[in-house]
């Protein structure tokens, strides 16, 4: 059943992507992030904290405490997943979770390849058939788009940071990729879609997102409802005779998956209901244009390169629309992504809802590959070489300075911003930026080349550009972005304090900390942290700046001297450390 396309893709258009670059490309940009660094403010270390103590005390799952106090949260998921590789994986807390998120966004990458190419399998997907033949084949075309899209989603710059935390964003970004996956496979498995489609709704419900959850499901549900003609079509593609008695059971079938959505969808809002996880509230439009400006900027820069291409697939498969012919491959990713918008601009966290569209937001683009003129490849391509090499040149350059100790105001500048950080060389490091920028390099005279057409060809330098500056960050620059953003040097400081005015300290209370400065201290420090009054004889007290002038309120400081004020680099936040009196 041929149908009206915008596409229109020869067989020599849809040659593979090599398996061992897409893979040895996808670890690169999964490792790197998680390898060397230490665990960063806020999320990152808030987070590792509360699993910590979790895979100490497993008992309180329901109710994750950090020191003894409840944490006030309704993301539970990625703190029993946490706790969990901590009791049972023989490593380093630290390196036992992060084994666990790189399987988690290795997993987000693998269901969002098998979502796209899915949804591309649809017969309202498929190009124009040629009169005489040639035109792509429909597996072939679909690897190819899925290669694309996969592309397209680690160009993203809002992916870079959050998809290599361990915290719940990722858990949430992986289980909307889950999501993504079945509903687009549900009409061609049965199986694996029905157990990751569960998977996906539940755990998006546990892991803080469960309005988001039951929108995807109540979404999912009302598109196989209204998608008649589009799963006729899909039988008709495989084999089947147009008899309307052949056709009952894949009717049925359908309803069946109708039902199910439904049913998923009532038992999230029933979990989040008797777990009390119902936390997300509507924002009030901005009143200022200043926030207007913001929210807008957050959705550019956050959703580059994804969202002009979206848009772009929009207006060229518009008549798919007018004819409804677009229920599986376009209007499933295009409710997924309006969710996901309209969620940020109305909710309270926009950056966490942008994030849980980004695998839409990369199929929408992926159905952009087949429509585009060369004129347009011609410019992603181009753009793409001019700005990362220009950013990667950079970053080389001013690391090289501040190797060197060059008198620059460049440098005058990231030591400001870094107060106390002494420029470090590490081999490791700086061979594992070489090879990637040589990487790039050949990538660059690759794609320069005169090659024959592929759809994913366009992607290939935005993707290899964002991973590139990305890998340079997470390496060079990592010893100055750890000094900045960890707390190591803070819990450092204080520790050599201690054991400088007292050997044989053993334990120190806080009062008035935020959970990333307590979670901070609980790791960095070899002392046992408390909280003030639940110990029975600590000699050491700490407490956060904006607490000092309440803290007599508290404490009964006449026994107490303070002993230092501990700055984090770069940051007005102090920390004040007080002995008792002898």
């Amino acid at each position: 059943m041929n149908q009206p396309s915008p596409a229109i893709v020869a067989q020599e258009g849809v040659r593979r992507l090599p398996r061992w670059g897409l893979l040895l490309f996808c670890a690169v940009y999964v490792l790197f992030g998680f390898l060397w660094r230490d665990p960063w403010r806020r999320a990152d270390i808030s987070s590792f904290g509360v699993m910590l103590e979790l895979a100490q005390n497993p008992a309180s799952f329901l109710s994750p405490t950090l020191l003894g106090q409840a944490v006030d949260t309704n993301a539970l998921l990625h703190y029993w997943l946490g706790a969990a590789a901590i009791h049972w994986l023989p490593l380093e807390p630290f390196v036992a979770v992060r084994v666990l998120f790189v399987l988690m966004l290795w997993l987000t990458l693998t269901a969002t390849w098998y979502g796209i190419y899915y949804l591309a399998r649809g017969p309202s997907a498929q190009p124009v058939s040629f009169a005489f033949g040639g035109e792509a084949h429909p597996t072939d075309y679909a690897r190819t788009l899925a290669d694309g899209g996969l592309l397209a989603l680690t160009a993203c710059l809002g992916l870079a940071q959050p998809s290599h935390e361990v915290a719940a964003p990722l858990t949430q970004l992986c289980c909307a990729a889950l999501m993504l996956y079945a509903f687009a496979a549900l009409p061609y498995r049965t199986v694996l879609p029905a157990l990751f489609g569960t998977l996906g709704t539940l755990g998006l419900t546990l892991s803080g997102a469960p309005t988001m959850a039951v929108l995807f499901a109540l979404a999912g549900a009302l598109i196989y409802a209204g998608s008649k003609r589009e799963w006729n079509a899909l039988i008709l593609a495989d084999g089947y005779e147009a008899d309307p008695a052949a056709l009952q059971p894949h009717e049925r079938r359908r309803w069946l998956w109708v039902a199910g959505l439904a049913a998923l969808t009532l038992l999230s809002a029933l979990l989040a209901s008797q777990l009390e996880l119902w936390r997300w509230r509507l924002q009030p439009l901005p009143s200022r244009w200043v926030e207007w400006r913001d929210l807008i900027k957050l959705h550019i820069w956050f959703t580059w390169p994804v969202w002009p291409m979206a848009i772009w697939t929009i207006w060229r498969w518009r008549n798919h629309w007018r004819r409804g012919r677009g229920a599986f491959s376009l209007t499933l990713p295009l409710a997924a992504g309006l969710i996901c918008s309209i969620a940020g601009w109305i909710g309270d966290s926009p950056k966490d809802s942008l994030l849980l569209g980004l695998p839409a937001y990369a199929a929408l683009a992926a159905f952009a590959l087949p429509t585009f003129k060369r004129s347009a490849q011609a410019f992603i391509d181009w753009f793409s070489l001019i700005v990362f090499t220009a950013a990667a040149t950079a970053m080389w350059l001013v690391w090289i300075a501040l190797q060197a100790g060059w008198q620059l105001r460049i440098v005058e500048r990231v030591l400001a911003a870094v107060p106390g950080y002494a420029p470090v060389f590490e081999w490791g490091l700086f061979l594992s930026a070489l090879a990637v920028t040589l990487g790039w390099l050949y990538l660059v005279r690759w794609r320069t080349r005169r090659l024959r057409p592929a759809l994913w060809k366009s992607m290939i330098l935005p993707a290899g550009g964002v991973t590139l500056c990305w890998v340079l960050m997470m390496t060079i620059w990592l010893p100055a972005i750890n000094h900045a953003r960890s707390y190591t040097v803070v819990a450092q400081e204080i520790t050599q304090t201690m054991q400088a005015a007292d050997p044989d300290v053993r334990c120190l209370d806080i009062i008035g900390l935020d959970e990333a400065q307590a979670s901070a201290l609980l790791y960095h420090t070899p002392f046992e942290v408390h909280r003030a009054g639940t110990s029975l004889q600590c000699n050491w007290l700490v407490t956060d700046e904006s607490q000092v002038m309440l803290l007599p309120h508290l404490h009964d400081m006449q026994q107490w001297t303070e002993a230092a004020v501990v700055y984090r680099p770069g940051r007005s936040e102090a920390i004040h450390l007080y002995r008792r009196l002898p």
